[in-house]
């Protein structure tokens, strides 16, 4: 595929406080003891896209996740990473390496998509379809996990997207997230008109993986100087804009209708006609422009169930990611589980009577006490874990030190963590380095150094 390929990284992620901070940006964080950028890469290596431009937010970010990827990539890719200020926006990102894109067609992936959907099968449609943008939709996760480790009351998540597709659900009719879900949607009719029907569906997330006509890319970009994101402004603006020339005919029609038997014939009849206004449409003008007279065309690849697909971009997800790359989604996680279907590193040391359960991994180094239980849950390098200890459906980072009779319950403990003796922890959130006090109890607390 002769695509450039762009890799949004992110910086420091405010909404994923206290999980980064300067010495983890939000690329590096683990999942199943792998950054979480690891993913997209060999994910786009294995497709065979292996020049990469990765634009990392804020300077010091940019150079460890450098430093990682020339450490972990050497003689495997060609990657070139970009630093960009922080909280420029997905769009204000891709403005800052323009200079950088030559390539006809460009796929811009986020650094925080955990999943299986090969690019070129984008890239194909994309091309198929002539289109300026094609996205890729997936079913949209399950959210949480009940404390037995089953979905029964696990939901899904909360803020849906809007999509509106044609009857061949090819074609991008209608896009609307977040807070404008929960307000009116409208659409137009200049569509709606030219394809007769549209489908519309909540159950559907946007991956932040786009192939995109690098002209229009670029020209919308420079014109529009204030769009900050590639999901929220850029993506809407080119669905908003399809079929331009289409809009004064289709009106003019919609508008001189006499009676409402004339409007359901003409109605009917171009339905029966609206598939070419998306096929057989005006092609992009000869610098592949998009003019104010020109039709193009916004295309989604929606992904087959059996995919997974997640995005890391709240503290839920990281659990809920993690959860599943070493359950259901364990082909991911690029290690081999035993018969216990769990992975326990060699070097790893239990005590008398632990246990480590299924879909639980522990990693080199670390070691256990006795009459300790790991179930559903991830523990990082050379961690410290004293007797007695229960860990359940949490993710446990590197270095971290539990002391005699701790609970750890649906909690991410960060690295250099001290958890003194029997301490209590349910669903909590502990920043790196932070030391939690023998015997104190907390419930949904996000505990971190100031």
């Amino acid at each position: 595929m002769d695509f450039q390929v762009v890799v949004l990284a992110g910086g420091a992620s405010k909404n994923l406080t206290p999980l980064v901070s300067e010495e983890i940006p939000k690329a590096l964080l683990p999942v199943a003891n792998r950054p979480v950028l690891s993913y997209v890469l060999e994910l786009l290596e294995s497709s065979n896209l292996k020049d990469l431009i990765v634009v990392v937010e804020g300077s010091d970010a940019a150079l460890r996740v450098g430093g990682w990827i020339s450490g972990a990539y050497v003689d495997r890719l060609h990657v070139e990473v970009a630093a960009v200020p922080e909280d420029i926006g997905t769009a204000g990102a891709l403005r800052a390496v323009a200079h950088h894109l030559t390539a006809s067609d460009i796929l811009v992936v986020s650094g925080d998509l955990v999943t299986d959907v090969p690019p070129g099968v984008v890239a194909a449609t994309h091309r198929r379809h002539g289109a300026v943008v094609t996205a890729l939709l997936c079913d949209t996760p399950i959210s949480g996990i009940s404390e037995t480790g089953s979905k029964d009351k696990a939901k899904k998540l909360g803020r849906y997207n809007i999509v509106g597709l044609d009857p061949t659900r090819q074609f991008l009719l209608l896009i609307a997230s977040g807070a404008e879900v929960e307000k009116d949607t409208r659409v137009q009719k200049s569509i709606l008109g030219a394809v007769g029907q549209m489908e519309i569906r909540a159950d559907l997330m946007d991956a932040h993986m786009y192939a995109l006509k690098r002209s229009v890319l670029q020209e919308v970009l420079d014109q529009k100087d204030s769009f900050h994101s590639i999901r929220q402004d850029v993506l809407p603006y080119l669905v908003r804009s399809q079929l331009r020339s289409e809009v004064a005919k289709i009106e003019e029609g919609w508008n001189t209708t006499i009676t409402s038997k004339t409007n359901l014939i003409w109605l009917s009849q171009h339905r029966e006609i609206a598939p070419s206004a998306f096929h057989n449409g005006h092609e992009l003008d000869a610098n592949g422009s998009l003019s104010a007279q020109s039709t193009h065309k916004c295309c989604a690849y929606i992904a087959g169930k059996n995919k997974y697909c997640a995005r890391l971009n709240s503290i839920q997800a990281f659990i809920d990611i993690n959860r599943d790359v070493v359950g259901e989604a364990s082909h991911l996680s690029g290690y081999s589980f035993s018969a216990q279907n769990n992975v326990v590193h060699p070097s790893a040391e239990l005590g008398s009577k632990t246990t480590v359960g299924p879909q639980c991994m522990l990693a080199e180094g670390s070691k256990l006490g006795d009459k300790c239980s790991v179930k559903r849950s991830v523990i990082g390098r050379h961690c410290r874990i004293g007797s007695n200890v229960k860990i359940v459906n949490s993710v446990v980072m590197n270095h971290v030190t539990i002391e005699d009779g701790c609970l750890v319950q649906g909690s991410i403990i960060c690295s250099n963590v001290h958890l003194q003796e029997r301490c209590v922890l349910k669903d909590c959130q502990v920043g790196a380095g932070y030391v939690v006090t023998s015997g104190s109890e907390h419930k949904s607390e996000s505990l971190a150094k100031r």
